[in-house]
């Protein structure tokens, strides 16, 4: 269903993202198409996506909402348009930081 849906980019994430969460492995979403994977896999079962942070939201239409779906808050908003992993690198080094 995600891959006839979303494409092969959206079934790929959402297999990603359970895979790490069997591997106990934390997850930053980053984009808009990252978190609505997660947000497929929430709808399923909301602990699917309790190892998963929001690296940012993104001025692109519908991010934040989406995030809200998800029940997570960003941690960095950025006000980026074109993202090219600038906000999930940006959140990564917090991260790191934090863990420091």
């Amino acid at each position: 269903v995600l891959r006839q849906l979303g494409g092969r980019e959206m079934a790929a994430v959402a297999g990603a993202i359970l895979a790490a969460r069997v591997q106990k492995i934390p997850v930053l979403l980053d984009g808009y198409a990252a978190c609505a994977a997660a947000a497929v896999l929430r709808a399923i079962d909301p602990e699917l996506v309790d190892h998963c942070l929001a690296a940012h939201v993104s001025p692109a239409k519908g991010h934040a909402r989406l995030l809200s779906a998800l029940d997570r808050r960003p941690l960095l908003a950025l006000d980026i348009v074109e993202e090219e992993g600038v906000g999930g690198a940006s959140a990564l080094a917090l991260v790191k930081l934090a863990c420091e």
